[in-house]
């Protein structure tokens, strides 16, 4: 059979095996079934070729060996006959034992692919929603990647440094200054009361978990400045969180007014005689149409402080950011603290579970610092004890905050590698959720994608978070807890990220389907749960610094970080869009070296600066005490 494809025999000497009829039609057939679209092609590809080509071999050699006789005259084609006839059941049943092959093959690849997909440890959250909630469909593609050249040097150094055993330096802070600031926003005197209280102050907040956190912290300062008296905040309910929870299915009611019991009158509900009241009809129904964004207390006083002594109560009707934080009383600004960083504690059903999130995470290590006491009581220690010999070690692990869903990405009006689909997709988004932007784009000049991207307004994507966290030292096997929504692209945008850092792990990796039960509809404290997850990390990884979420919790680990022991990286997204920019020519020394600059500018310690937000920078007077020493 070897010498049949020789140059030197054109023609075979045996014609008996000269299959090339049964090949010419096996490949005219194919032609027409593939230009007919039939859709037995493409299952399994090679295997199917395989099969139809058994058959037509098979057919080729009964139906035609009347077409060798001119070739040997009429007795061997007797002979050929005979030849067919004496051996044509072991040929068939040669091809159906293959067949049998085959078909056991297929089962045992299919069995493969099932255990391989069940014990993957991408994240659920990437690959399990293909809707969102709206019905707005996200369109499934392979691996979307805009840094190729860069993404292979990075799985290089990542493998050299696995070899060298080499620990990445950031799982610490890079400045002992750190240390000179400490806690202390409950250890000042209380502002205490002035007398009588000069009414009620109601609020509704609106946003998620965080937002409305900012908000009840607002209001606690509002009801000092005015002196009144606290009503219990309540959230309003929002179709885009669908989350019905209130205060107490979220935060401890009792602890909240004890701990602030000596700065601010609180209570449950407002009195009999005052629920009855019409607020918007009496004038006491406040907007964010009534106040400035960040209004100044004297907006509060001239405005708010009227109404509140002619009515005796006063509604803030989806109350968030309305206060500012310059100018603002040192002890004002205190109370704030106060409230974010003692007052407002997780209730124990979500601190349970949450301890039992971080003790999975970390191998039932015992709780480390005072961040661990702050987020989850004592659940943790309890979580320690009684089970900590189960798993030895302990992990340490980097929370990942990816601000990278659909509402995030269609807003930013940034392309990401996707082409013309990805334009598509997220112009549809935008027309169905963003009629106001999609005006203002009609009747504005407007900058293009790549300007934005320039200026560093394009959310970071899960591939450029990966490239961040390899030119930091962050070794292979690093565990990344992701935080956050769905991500935009789902496995084709997160593959980049997951084929350098395999272990990246959500909440629905370590909890059972009955311990997430009680947390399925009320979106909200499924946030708490992530709140807790990225506080407690060694290190928190951040690539919006505008989110509520990267905000709170970057401002948290600051103020119980212990001087340096809970580093936050948040890149600086101009910057990293100038260095991203030479990905077709720069070495990979030379990225590492430019990122890892960067991250330490944003880790140096300051004060907080004029205007910027007391809870994502409490560095500040009245809210962190700064010592001569560092100890």
């Amino acid at each position: 059979m070897g010498k049949q494809d020789s140059r030197k025999s054109p023609r075979p000497k045996n014609p008996i095996l000269d299959v090339s009829y049964g090949v010419r039609e096996y490949q005219s057939r194919c032609s027409e079934m593939q230009q007919a679209g039939d859709p037995s092609l493409g299952k399994r590809g090679s295997g199917g070729d395989k099969h139809w080509g058994n058959v037509i071999l098979v057919q080729g050699l009964r139906n035609d060996s009347g077409k060798f006789a001119p070739c040997k005259g009429v007795y061997a084609g007797k002979r050929h006959m005979w030849w067919l006839r004496r051996h044509i059941r072991l040929i068939f049943l040669t091809f159906l034992f293959m067949g049998i092959l085959f078909v056991l093959d297929s089962l045992l690849f299919s069995l493969l692919d099932a255990l391989i997909l069940k014990n993957n440890t991408t994240p659920r959250r990437s690959t399990r929603q293909e809707e969102t909630s709206t019905g707005y469909r996200l369109e499934k593609r392979n691996s979307i990647k805009m840094y190729d050249r860069l993404l292979n040097l990075a799985s290089s150094s990542l493998a050299e440094k696995e070899l060298k055993r080499e620990a990445s330096k950031f799982w610490e802070e890079s400045f002992p200054q750190a240390s000179m600031w400490q806690p202390c926003a409950d250890k000042k005197t209380p502002i205490g009361k002035f007398g009588n209280s000069s009414g009620f102050i109601m609020i509704s907040a609106n946003g998620g978990l965080n937002q409305q956190r900012v908000a009840v912290c607002n209001a606690v300062a509002v009801a000092s400045l005015l002196n009144a008296t606290l009503v219990i905040p309540k959230f309003l309910y929002s179709n885009v969180w669908n989350d019905p929870s209130q205060f107490g299915d979220i935060y401890q009611e009792d602890y909240f007014i004890n701990i602030l019991k000596n700065d601010v009158d609180i209570v449950t509900e407002l009195p009999q005689d005052l629920i009855s009241l019409d607020l918007e009809s009496i004038g006491s129904q406040v907007t964010d149409a009534d106040l400035s964004k960040e209004a100044t207390p004297h907006e509060y006083i001239t405005k708010i402080l009227p109404l509140l002594s002619r009515n005796g109560v006063v509604h803030f009707l989806g109350y968030g950011n309305r206060l500012g934080f310059d100018p603002l009383p040192v002890d004002l600004q205190r109370l704030r603290c106060k409230c974010n960083f003692h007052a407002l504690k997780f209730v124990p059903r979500i601190q349970q579970v949450g301890s039992l999130l971080v003790g999975r995470i970390r191998k039932y290590e015992v709780a480390r610092s005072m961040l661990d006491k702050q987020l989850l009581g004592n659940f943790i220690l309890d979580v320690s004890s009684k089970e900590h010999h189960t798993l030895k070690g302990h992990s340490r692990y980097l929370a990942l905050h990816l601000r990278f869903e659909v509402d995030m990405v269609a807003y930013s009006m940034c392309e990401f590698g996707g082409g013309e689909n990805e334009r598509r997709e997220l112009q549809t988004y935008r027309e169905a959720h963003f009629p106001l932007l999609i005006e203002r784009l009609r009747n504005s000049e407007n900058l293009s994608p790549s300007e934005l991207r320039n200026l560093g307004r394009c959310p970071l994507t899960p591939e450029e978070a990966a490239l961040v966290l390899a030119a930091l030292g962050f070794k292979s096997d690093t565990y990344i807890y992701l935080a956050g929504s769905e991500i935009y692209g789902g496995e084709s945008r997160m593959h980049p990220l997951t084929s350098l850092y395999p272990n990246v792990v959500t909440k629905e990796d370590f909890l059972s389907p009955s311990e997430l039960a009680p947390f399925k509809n009320f979106s909200s404290q499924l946030a708490a749960l992530d709140f807790i997850a990225c506080a407690a990390a060694d290190v928190f990884a951040i690539t919006d610094s505008g989110s509520q979420l990267s905000s709170l919790v970057s401002g948290f680990r600051k103020y119980y970080g212990g001087g340096g022991h809970a580093p936050t990286l948040s890149p600086l997204k101009k910057r990293l869009a100038a260095i991203l920019l030479q990905n077709s020519t720069i070495k990979w020394n030379t990225f590492e070296e430019k990122v890892r600059k960067m991250i330490e500018e944003g880790q140096r310690v300051r004060q907080r600066g004029l205007h910027r937000s007391v809870y994502r920078l409490p560095r500040c007077k009245g809210c962190m005490c700064k010592t001569s020493i560092a100890s």
